[in-house]
Parts: C-alpha cells; structure tokens; sequence
C-alpha cells in the first residue's frame, strides 16, 4: 500500500489488514487488482477490501477438506461476519478491512447477507438452473451484490445506477464462470441453464467431453447472446459516476468485453481448454494468434463510423457514444492480435471533424486522450507499435503530448503495427508530399523526370506503411471520405452496417473471412494470391 493511500487508515493493524486484502486480490483476482490501480488512492483499498472479502468467502468454500467441513467452516465464516457487521469491530487479519470499509460507506449490510445466503447455498450443494431467469439471480447473488456494495465508495447511490451495478457484477460473474468451465465440469458441477442443455438434446457429460461440437458451438452462441445484453445493459453506468472513477469502470466493462470475445473466438473449446484470464501477474496476457481458415490480411484499415447514432439510438449524449467507440478500438486492437493481422490502421479523426461544436470535438479530444492513456501500458505489454498518421500542428496540446509518446514508447514493438489518424485527409497527405517533391527538385536533390512513386511514398506521412490490404467502414456508409487514398489502391472494401461501438472480433473474423473468399487480380487477368504472412502458431 502506498504512503498515499495509507494516509486514509486509521491505525497500523488497520493498515496491516487492507495489507492483506491488496495481497489477497493481487494473487487471486490479479485483472480486478489491476484495475483498481486507476481508482483515486482514496478509495482504493476500500474497493481491494470489499473484493478481497468476496474472493477469500468463495476460496472457504470451494477449497480445502470434505464438503461437510467445508459447510461447517463457511456457516462459521457467515455468523462471525454478521455479528463483526453489527459490532463494527473484528479481529481477523482480513475481515477488520472489510469492516471498516462497511461502517466508513455505510454499506447495506443486507447485500452482505445476501453474497454470504448465496455463497452458502452454493457451498452446500452446487446450484442447478433449469432457466436463464434462475441463472441470472445466482449471478446477481455472488457478483452483483458485491459490486452494489463498492458502487456506494464511487459514490453513487439511486436503483438505476444499483441495477446497473448489480447487472454489471452479473457480467463478471459470466467471465468467471466461462473461464473455470473445465474445472468445474469435471467436478460435477454445471452453471449453465439446464433448459438450454434440452433445446439441444445435450447432457453435462457431452460438455465435459467437448464432443458433438458444432451443437456445443450452438449452446456458446445461445450464453454469448445473453452476455451481449448484459453488457450493453451495463454500459450506461460509466456515465453515471464521477470522471475520477470512470477510467475503474471503464476498465472492468472492456475486460468483460474482451473475455466476451475470447469466448467468440473459442466457442465449443471453452468446454474442454478453458480460457485464461486476461492477465495472471499484472502485466497483459500476451496470447498466440488463433488459427485462421484463408489468408489474413497484412494491413487492414478501419473507417470507425457510427458513435453518434449509436448514442443517439439509446438516448444517451454524443460524448457516451465517442467513450463506447473508444472501448470498441481497444477490442479491435485486440481481436486483430488474435485473428493474426499484422498492421492495422484506424481513422479516428479527420480533417473535415473540425466542423463539429467545440463542446463535442473537446469531448471527443478529452476521450481520445484518456483512452489513449489509459491504453499505452496494455499495448506496450502486447508488443503493439503505435504511430501517428495526420497533422500535428492544430490538434488539441494535451492529445498530441500523449499520441507522442506513446509513439515513442512503443516505437521498437514489432507484434501488430497500429496506425491512428488523427486530423488526417488524404488530400492534404498528397499535397504534402508533392509540396515536400518539389522543394527537394527546386533545391536541386532530385530531378523532377526521377521522381516515381516511391519518393511520394517516403514523404507520405508514415513513411512506410503498407497498402491497405483490406478496408472495412461501419455503420453502412459507403464511401472512403478522404482516408489514406494512396495506400487503398487496390483495397478489398467492407461495408459493415453495424454501428462502431458494436464492432466486434465477430464481425473482424466474417470481415476477413469474405476477403479470404475474393479473388484479387490487381490489374491483371489471373487471380493473385494476397499478400502472404506468417502462419500463426496454435494456441
């Protein structure tokens, strides 16, 4: 615990259990521990104590000894925890924090109560839902009344936000589940709807087999549609907490979306090889790319187009539609790593934005910064090289500052190539370099009849990029409007109707798998195989 945040806890055995609550999460929950590091010192050992309490109450109840001393130590557990609620004092090295932290944001004890009934329910005998109704209220029993309770440290309170909450923790609750699902088949237990096990003439035993995959594949696809109702549901409550704990948020719903993803990736696999968790010691999880049927795209470039009628859908404000599709490049980022693309480039703003109010363009600046901020050290760790496409004497100081050194930063990674233009126009490109040409002929280095396309190439600016394999626009438009023009000569072109804070690994993975199918003749008669690329090493 750092000296800042020690500076909130009232005395040294006080200090000593948040001590232990940081450890406890640090091991066992290393993606929530990590997202707490952009909480406010403040709060910050007060959310690690309320999660640190939830984690240890469920390790008492999975780990150690028969299922008789299991119930035995956990009814323990549960009467020791209620009466320490009720005298505001206890002396266990953990529970003192989480006490406290109780009493200090006077947190209803009855969320407590109703983690611990669920906890002990799953405890004695592992739950059986026969709906999806059922599944939901255990998933609000463990998870969302733990994140009801650390909603009240961010210091929002109301039944909107709490239902929010509460469906948010339900998301977290699928993540866990879809990434213990081989342990807990093999230990007999199925948290799964048994309802939808029926539809598909499936038992438990085929999922802990992983057999009859293309039905196995039907049952993900059935959780994944729920899960993206979930999320969706949950993302409003990013807006509904103040700035200084919207990154925490922020954090947690792209993590949700990103194991969402991963289980998009894997479907019916999930049953047998489970998934990791994003990150195991702090740092990101650099996994393999997946196999991928065809060839991949070397370059793929993006036209993210749809943030403000997605807002506008959902009757949310322009700046809530700019934050999800802020959310929605940091996915693409990372479904390109697992879908094996080694150069991707993203039109985030070009030269014609400038024609929006001053209040959306500096919220958008605002998101742009922040995301970026709070990406750089996800991305360095991936082995992801960031550069900047656009001009840089007119964009906001406190944005550049940050494009420049992540630039910076990550300039020797070599695992994905990721371009962002920022005030770019393919226009004003063109004429850069033409204008850069003909300084260089009128000081007498190059001869005007010398000069081919490669010398426009190297005054472009990013010298070196590639031409754009594949370009995919969302949101149903069609049409390039003015987005790096040389490089899409010959560009296959994708246009995706969905709305860019839906764009997913899905809707990459069909992208790609139509470029896969074309044939592509540059100009000539015979079909010409794509660019070739490394073959990704399984996973």
């Amino acid at each position: 615990m750092s000296g800042s945040e020690a500076s909130f806890i009232d005395s040294p055995e006080l200090r000593a259990s948040y001590e232990v609550c940081a450890a406890e999460i640090r091991q066992f929950l290393t993606p929530m521990w990590k997202a707490t590091e952009v909480l406010p010192a403040a709060i910050r050992p007060h959310v690690l104590a309320v999660n640190s309490f939830t984690v240890y109450s469920d390790r008492i109840a999975d780990e150690g000894g028969t299922r008789q001393l299991r119930e035995e130590r956990f009814a323990r557990w549960r009467s020791e925890t209620l009466e320490e609620l009720r005298t505001g004092r206890s002396e266990h090295p953990l529970r003192r924090a989480f006490v406290d932290t109780v009493r200090r944001w006077e947190i209803d004890h009855a969320l407590v109560e109703e983690f611990l009934d669920t906890m002990r329910a799953d405890c004695v005998s592992p739950p059986v839902f026969e709906t999806f109704a059922e599944q939901r209220r255990y998933l609000r029993g463990i998870s969302g009344t733990t994140n009801e309770m650390w909603m009240s440290l961010l210091e929002v309170r109301g039944p909107q936000a709490l239902a929010l909450a509460s469906v948010l923790g339900e998301v977290c609750q699928l993540v866990d589940t879809f990434e213990d699902l081989p342990v807990d088949l093999a230990a007999g237990r199925c948290y799964l709807p048994r309802a939808d096990l029926r539809q598909l003439g499936l038992e438990t035993g085929d999922l802990r087999r992983g057999e009859r995959r293309e039905v196995l594949d039907e049952l993900v696809d059935i959780q994944l549609g729920r899960w993206r109702d979930l999320l969706e549901q949950a993302m409003p409550l990013g807006g509904m907490v103040s700035p200084e704990y919207q990154p925490f948020l922020h954090t947690v719903l792209l993590g949700a979306w990103m194991q969402f993803d991963e289980v998009t990736l894997r479907k019916s696999r999930v049953f047998v090889d489970g998934m990791e968790p994003l990150t195991s010691t702090g740092a990101a999880r650099r996994r393999p790319a997946w196999p991928v049927v065809g060839v991949v795209p070397g370059h793929v470039g993006v036209i993210m187009d749809g943030n403000r009628r997605w807002a506008t859908q959902r009757t949310l404000p322009v700046s809530r539609g700019h934050q999800a599709g802020a959310q929605a490049a940091m996915r693409l980022v990372n479904a390109a790593l697992r879908l094996g693309v080694r150069h991707l480039s993203i039109y985030a703003f070009s030269t014609e934005n400038w024609d929006r109010s001053q209040e959306e363009l500096t919220a958008l600046f605002d998101t742009m910064a922040d995301g970026i901020v709070r990406g750089t050290e996800w991305l360095h760790e991936l082995g992801v090289r960031v550069r900047w496409c656009g001009r840089r004497d007119r964009i906001d100081p406190s944005l550049a500052s940050v494009l420049t050194l992540v630039e910076s930063l990550t300039s020797n990674n070599d695992v994905l190539s990721l371009t962002l233009c920022v005030d770019y126009g393919g226009r004003d490109e063109l004429t850069d370099a033409a204008r850069a040409l003909a300084a260089e002929a009128v000081a007498g280095t190059i001869r005007p009849e010398d000069i081919g396309p490669a010398d426009l190439a190297r005054n472009m600016y990013v010298p070196g990029l590639p031409d754009i394999d594949l370009l995919i626009r969302t949101s149903g438009e069609q049409r390039i409007s003015n987005f790096l023009p040389w490089h899409l000569a010959y560009a296959e072109l994708i246009f995706d109707p969905t709305p860019w804070p839906d764009f997913g690994l899905a809707q990459l993975r069909e992208a790609l798998a139509t470029y896969a199918d074309r044939e592509r003749r540059f100009g000539g008669t015979l079909p010409r195989p794509a660019r070739p690329v490394e073959p990704a090493p399984a996973p």
